[in-house]
């Protein structure tokens, strides 16, 4: 019991001590429970926080609970620092848990208790791979507690989105989350709503979401017409501009900026006098064509996928499909790559990483990797980063970073460190951070004939990815990757029996026909007992994964499959855990990284790929002065000193000083983005406000039985602001225009006596209008009411969503040219911030004025128009 010493930094643990000897006490008696009266448990816990008693208060017992739920459905026993974790997570913070200290099963622990209130409960992952396998892990486990589990995949169709949203707990992606929850507010039925209201969200890899994530909002877009030859013409423009002659690139913050030199030569070619003209702009098209030029780079920000532009994550190494860049920066990239450039997209809706997540009653997190962003968790989020203690110490050896001349010199020494680890036996683990370079190293293995396995964004390597990392802790195994084998993926040292045991199955499977695959005959004898015909026929390979999935872990009967996969399951542990003892006699996985990242915490979790659960490993990253951070953050210096040295370029250097500025420039890459992501934050806010109040006002008529009050508040508020503006006004001109406006509003088709209005004070003729409003509005009424009943209700909430929907994303399209023009402000000695609160402002009162005007408009001249060409 609590079997890890408390430092410093984990003093404050101590608090858990007797909860975790509760747990503990429970669990020695439920272990003794039957599998029905186990699932009973929750019925009872249910009972318990419905009768008054606390979440907190319940936590021992729902612990002890998930505790034995796992060691049946996983044959695996919670440590003592999985149950703090899971402590930390219900209190609403975030715990901060090494690589292999297993945070999906930790996540189970939350996720239960608080999943008794019947409220809805999202875990939240970084892509659809980990979402389905930490799902399927999570419906071994409940299925013992009478717990549903829903998970939220990106092909899903609205009806099926509904169902997984209803579960007891859903596992989504952060991405289909934040549209779903736009998606909800474009809804046009009541029905179309899929998700419930926002409860308790424990968020997977939580620094990736929240700090990386959310310097990009998600939005929802439509197409919209836009010139295509103002593309292919700034393109053609791009190459005939010079770089540091005609613009400025700030690498630091990824700008361009045209100079006077290269605006003059722009305009000389497109012979325009004003390159900044707003009915005729050009600024922008230049500017991304430049942008595509110079900082989106193929293979590494982006591939070619059936002539199409395929975005790359920068953080994860992964394909981001049916994603595209915003304000016409895909379609520059298009030009650029001489394809077919699609429309421009018009924002319907969009919402920030920050303000989706701040919407949670509670939110929490677990990562590897938060305590140097501690700060930005806590001002944004208010989140508290708790560093849990492994359950084991840490054997890695983090090795100096071994600094070479140029960058060919740097990939010949990995690859010469690929071919020592190789001859020893070690496994390797590769980290590079394009496409381009993972395929530059694996051509120098090839010359070296040594074997590998490479993982980066390329689909057929994509299709692998589970194959590829089952193992990739084997003897001799090489593993080059792209940012993708950073997140969420043990590697277990001497392979992964289970996915290596599914993997045989289901390659025997899928290619019985093919009698050029290589089996070893144990295997292959154990094999060919499995009954093939009871298979169903015409089942896709991907299908077939989830079948033999299910048929393993039916827990209600045995089948031919369950069984053969426990014979081969049992031959491939053996071979396991007798390969992983010699490579940790050999000293573990050895972790290359091949340049050091913009952000101290991506580095950490490739070097946390190593030394999980008390293994042994070691990382070593190798760079060269061509690297872009050490090119940007004084590489010229050092390049410099190692000239006046005359080290030879074979030669690296290894320096205590080298590392700490290495270290001091990711800080400063790690606090402008701090301010990018604060400054998107800040803006946000402002339209946030905003964006609560539509969407309040468009739930409230999704919900509403009776619109006409709805129609009837338009009405009387649209006279009030009308009577104002009448009140205030001097000339009698003036003030028959205003009564005009309100006879076309309220369609009264008789001309109001001016002379006799005049006569009355700015009540009496608010009150009078409004009586016009509700005498021409039953008229209205009845006369559709006669031709067809329940038509007016219908038209009332279409004419409301309707309008609301269009003034909106006319609104946003203001907002964002509002923010793209508001920084020039600052040079009148005007905080940008504040003007845009302002300007704002003033557009969201003229965009509400605009709807209910206009919705009451529409509706007082709605008529129902039959077609008589089909009545015969």
């Amino acid at each position: 019991m609590f079997n890890f010493i408390l430092n410093k930094q984990y003093r404050n643990l101590n608090q858990f001590k007797n909860t975790l000897q509760n747990i503990d006490k429970i669990h020695k008696t439920i272990k003794n429970y039957s599998d029905l009266k186990l699932k009973q448990q929750t019925l009872i816990l249910k009972t318990m926080f419905q009768n008054g008693q606390t979440l907190d208060e319940i936590l021992p017992e729902a612990f002890a609970t998930v505790k034995e739920a796992t060691i049946r459905a996983l044959d695996l026993t919670m440590f003592d620092v999985q149950l703090i974790g899971g402590i930390v997570l219900h209190q609403g913070k975030i715990a901060e848990m090494q690589t292999g200290e297993g945070k999906t099963i930790v996540a189970l622990l939350p996720g239960y208790l608080n999943a008794l209130t019947n409220k809805s409960i999202h875990i939240i992952t970084v892509n659809d791979y980990l979402a389905k396998r930490d799902s399927e892990y999570a419906d071994k486990v409940y299925s013992y507690l009478d717990i549903t589990v829903g998970l939220i995949q990106q092909t899903m169709l609205p009806s099926n989105r509904k169902i997984q949203y209803n579960a007891d707990i859903t596992y989504v992606t952060n991405s289909e989350l934040g549209f779903d929850y736009l998606r909800d507010n474009m809804a046009i039925e009541k029905n179309d709503i899929v998700q419930r209201p926002f409860n308790f969200a424990i968020v997977d890899e939580v620094d990736s979401i929240l700090i990386d994530e959310a310097r990009t909002p998600l939005i929802i877009s439509g197409p919209c017409e836009a010139p295509k030859d103002k593309y292919k013409k700034s393109t053609e423009i791009s190459y005939q501009l010079k770089k540091n002659l005609h613009y400025e690139i700030d690498e630091k913050t990824k700008n361009i900026t045209l100079n006077e030199e290269g605006i003059r030569l722009c305009e000389s070619i497109l012979q325009t006098n004003n390159l900044y003209n707003i009915n005729n702009p050009w600024t922008q098209y230049i500017l991304n064509s430049l942008k595509a030029k110079e900082l989106f780079n193929k293979n590494q920000h982006y591939i070619i996928k059936d002539n199409e532009i395929i975005i790359v994550d920068e953080f994860t190494g992964r394909i981001m499909e049916g994603r595209r860049w915003s304000d016409g920066l895909h379609q520059a990239i298009e030009s650029k790559e001489e394809l077919n450039i699609q429309n421009e997209n018009q924002t319907l809706a969009s919402i920030t990483y920050q303000n989706l997540f701040l919407l949670y009653k509670k939110l929490s997190g677990m990562t590897g990797t938060a305590k140097t962003e501690e700060t930005e968790l806590d001002k944004i989020y208010k989140l508290e980063v708790i560093k849990v203690p492994t359950n084991k110490p840490c054997c890695r050896k983090d090795l100096p970073d071994l600094v070479y001349k140029n960058e060919y010199n740097k990939w010949q020494a990995i690859a010469n460190e690929c071919y020592d680890m190789n001859q020893q036996g070690r496994p390797v683990l590769v980290g590079t951070t394009s496409i381009e370079k993972s395929e530059f190293l694996a051509q120098l293995l090839n010359e070296y004939k040594i074997p590998y396995n490479l993982l980066n964004a390329r689909p057929e390597n994509v299709a692998r990815e589970s194959e590829i990392i089952s193992q990739a802790g084997r003897k001799y195994a090489i593993t080059i990757s792209t940012n993708m084998a950073g997140r969420g993926t043990d590697i277990i040292l001497g392979g992964n029996p289970q996915s290596m045991t599914r993997l045989t199955l289901t390659n025997y499977i899928s290619n019985t026909n093919n009698t050029s695959q290589q089996i070893e005959p144990q295997i292959k004898s154990i094999l060919e007992k499995l009954n093939i015909q009871k298979i169903p026929n015409s089942i896709s390979n991907k299908e077939l994964i989830t079948y033999i999935y299910n048929e393993i872990n039916n827990h209600n009967k045995n089948t031919n499959i369950k069984e053969i996969y426990a014979q081969i399951l049992s031959i491939y542990t053996t071979r396991c855990q007798k390969e992983k003892k010699e490579i940790q006699a050999l000293g573990g996985l050895h972790v290359i990284g091949s340049e050091r990242h913009e952000s101290r915490r991506i580095d950490n979790q490739l070097r946390g790929r190593a030394g999980r659960q008390g293994d042994p490993g070691s990382s070593r990253f190798f760079l060269s002065l061509q690297d872009n951070l050490l090119r940007i953050f004084g590489g010229d210096k050092i390049s410099q000193l190692m000239h006046t040295l005359k080290i030879d370029e074979d030669t690296p250097i290894e320096s205590l000083i080298l590392s700490k500025s290495l270290d001091s420039a990711q800080k400063k890459v790690e606090a402008y983005f701090y301010d990018v992501r604060k400054q998107l934050f800040d803006y946000d806010e402002v339209i946030n406000t905003q964006r609560k109040a539509i969407y309040a006002e468009r739930k409230r008529i999704l919900n509403s039985y009776f619109t006409r009050d709805c129609i009837l508040e338009y009405g009387e508020s649209s006279i009030d602001e009308i009577v104002d503006m009448y009140s205030k006004e001097n000339l009698i001109t003036n003030q028959k225009m205003i009564i005009n406006q309100v006879t076309k509003l309220l369609n009264i088709t008789k001309d109001l006596d001016t002379t006799y209005i005049e006569q009355m004070h700015a009540e009496q003729v608010k009150i009078f209008l409004y009586e016009q409003l509700r005498i021409n509005y039953d008229l209205r009424e009845n006369y559709l009411e006669q031709l067809r009943p329940g038509l007016i209700r219908q038209l009332e909430k279409y004419y409301l969503l309707q309008q609301i929907d269009k003034g909106w994303q006319e609104h946003l399209e203001k907002m964002n040219l509002l923010r793209d023009s508001i920084g020039w402000r600052s040079y009148g000695q005007q905080d940008p911030l504040v003007e845009y609160k302002n300007e704002a402002f003033n557009l969201f009162i003229n965009m509400v004025t605009y709807i209910r005007q206009t919705v009451v408009y529409l509706t007082m001249r709605s008529r129902l128009i039959v077609n008589t060409e089909k009545i015969s």
